[in-house]
């Protein structure tokens, strides 16, 4: 029946803590037994058996905290009688320092493994003279306290056992070998003792009998170990090939491109993939430096050695050590470029559908506005025009001559308005499409103001040197514009003024209306304004094809004011 290494462990543990409690009960009996001046060494196996057996409780800030201080506490106790008992100090002074740097390592070594096998060596150096020299000699330890130590070393050594499942994993070295013989160790001198107490009773002398048989059986045991570590190492060395062989060959035959690297980011091997994707030979040395590494990991671009880069999907994964930090890096990159190719036609093509939706949405907007402008301005003047030529027509013998001139002059009237209207949308055709094109020219400013302004409700406010560079004909057809909205909506006196701003000139026109309502200043340039048809939509697009401004902006305490700003020319 095989029993699992977590079992192993936890049995080792629960014999470590059974330990624990032995050696902290023989240390209370024995100190109540002790005189006062024999009590110290027997009093430190206190503390140092609450400190093994809070060693293999679960893990806690609070319980290592306390089986810290109670191992400095045997050490301490146990340096306190180095005076009166050497031998029994000087161990429980070794277990209690042990017991403190359990979990401390120096170069791969645990640095409690020395000090609990000076411990027990001195523990077994005491007991060796009592089978030989009697059973008071002097400077030396009780038996008690020598096997409470014995017990305590042994408890040390169980308390963390190679079986934990975060160790079944490493590999093997010295220091594991030499850790998983020290029973071994402790035990060699113990049964060296004994053999030479059997040979005393034998005849032979006790101090020779001794020392021969620790002799024969230290030479057997480091013999053994010899051998046994050369084939370990042998072993070992087989089996780090075989790994080796292994790794390089699953490494070389992913798909994926690989690169493995160092704490310093320094390469240690990269496989075939990777070298194809950044364009290396097969036993090319490596180009890149430093070496390409993604922090977080994602879509990433891989240079090449030819310069250009290569779309990636990267990921990083970290190789800790037994401390927890980064011992190497592992950057695995997967070739996305035809991803990428992908996701750059379809975005373009998205592109060109949301285009394509917007000038459809534009042009449905235009058909939407341009309807209900037919709807309510064109039909007005066909339907005057309609209805009073009917009326014309009809009763023409027995109107006089002044209601017939009347008549036709309404019906001119109308007809004017629409062929304006017509020419506006003529004019705005022209302009979605872009085909109005400006011939600029010095323009006199005075002599437009003066075509525009007929009505006398006009005044002017022109000098006769101010000219501006613009298209005659698209300048004459602001002003009229602005004139007439002025006087359609608002009230006289409309004023039209002109200054010189540097290079530039302004053409004010002013009226004394109510101003422009609040609600409509957002799209008061726009095509199809309520309440001002497609003059100024036409008279913006006009301006800013001459390389001009217009501007609005309310006049206190009432009134409205249009600025349209050009460059300056001379007369």
């Amino acid at each position: 029946m095989r029993i699992a290494a977590h079992d192993v462990g936890r049995l080792s543990r629960l014999i470590a803590g059974c330990a624990g409690f032995a050696v902290a009960a023989a240390g209370v009996l024995t100190t109540a037994s002790s005189a006062p001046p024999d009590r110290g060494p027997a009093a430190a196996l206190v503390p140092a058996g609450i400190a093994l057996l809070l060693q293999v409780l679960p893990a806690g800030r609070v319980v290592r905290v306390v089986a810290l201080l109670s191992a400095l506490a045997a050490a301490v106790l146990g340096a306190t009688a180095l005076g009166r008992h050497p031998a029994a100090a000087s161990a429980t002074m070794l277990a209690g320092l042990g017991l403190a740097c359990l979990d401390i390592r120096v170069a791969r070594f645990r640095a409690a493994d020395p000090l609990v096998a000076g411990a027990a060596i001195v523990a077994l150096a005491a007991l060796v003279p009592r089978i030989f020299e009697g059973p008071h000699p002097r400077g030396l330890m009780t038996p008690a306290v020598a096997g409470s130590l014995l017990v305590l070393a042994l408890g040390t050594v169980l308390a963390r056992p190679e079986t934990e499942p975060q160790h079944v994993e490493e590999p093997a070295g010295p220091g594991r070998k030499v850790r998983r013989m020290l029973p071994a160790l402790i035990a060699v001198p113990a049964v060296a003792a004994l053999a030479s107490a059997l040979a005393a009773h034998t005849g032979l002398g006790r101090p020779a009998a001794a020392i021969s048989t620790g002799a024969i059986l230290a030479a057997l045991t480091l013999l053994g170990l010899a051998g046994y570590l050369v084939r370990t190492l042998d072993s070992t060395d087989r089996e780090l090939n075989d790994r080796q062989e292994f790794a390089t060959t699953l490494l070389q035959s992913m798909n994926e491109a690989v690169m493995v690297l160092d704490a310093n980011h320094r390469v240690i091997d990269v496989n075939r993939r990777w070298r194809e994707l950044t364009g290396h030979g097969p036993d090319e040395p490596i180009r890149l430096d430093p070496p390409p590494l993604p922090p977080t990991g994602g879509d990433w671009l891989m240079p090449r050695v030819d310069g250009s880069e290569v779309p990636v999907l990267a990921t990083v994964a970290t190789i800790p050590d037994a401390d927890g930090s980064p011992r190497a890096y592992v950057a695995t990159y997967v070739d996305i470029g035809d991803r990428k190719r992908a996701e750059e036609t379809m975005s373009a093509q998205n592109t060109e559908l949301r285009e394509a939706n917007t000038r459809l949405a534009t042009a449905l907007a235009f058909k939407n506005d341009l309807t209900s402008m037919l709807t309510h301005d064109v039909a007005q003047p066909i339907s005057s025009i309609a209805s009073l030529a009917e009326l014309l027509r009809a009763d023409w013998a027995d109107l006089p001559d002044d209601i017939r001139l009347e008549l036709a002059t309404k019906i001119d009237k109308n007809t004017q308005r629409l062929i304006k209207m017509m020419n506006d949308l003529q004019l705005l055709f022209r302009l979605d499409t872009g085909s109005v094109t400006a011939r600029q020219a010095p323009v006199p400013l005075l002599e437009v103001a003066t075509q525009a302004a007929s009505s006398e409700a006009v005044s002017l406010e022109i000098d006769d040197d101010l000219a501006a560079l613009a298209d005659r004909g698209h300048l004459t057809v602001v002003v009229q514009n602005l004139v007439k909205n002025a006087l359609a909506y608002g009230n006289p006196p409309v004023r039209l003024i002109g200054t010189r701003r540097g290079d530039r000139v302004e053409l004010v026109v002013q009226d004394s209306g109510p101003g422009m309502p609040p609600e409509l200043l957002s799209t008061i340039f726009g095509r199809f304004m309520r309440g001002a048809g497609l003059g100024l939509f036409i008279v913006r697009h006009l301006v800013e094809a001459n390389g001009g401004t217009i501007s609005y902006e309310p006049v206190e305490p009432r009134g409205a004011r249009f600025i349209v700003t050009l460059d300056s020319a001379p007369i």
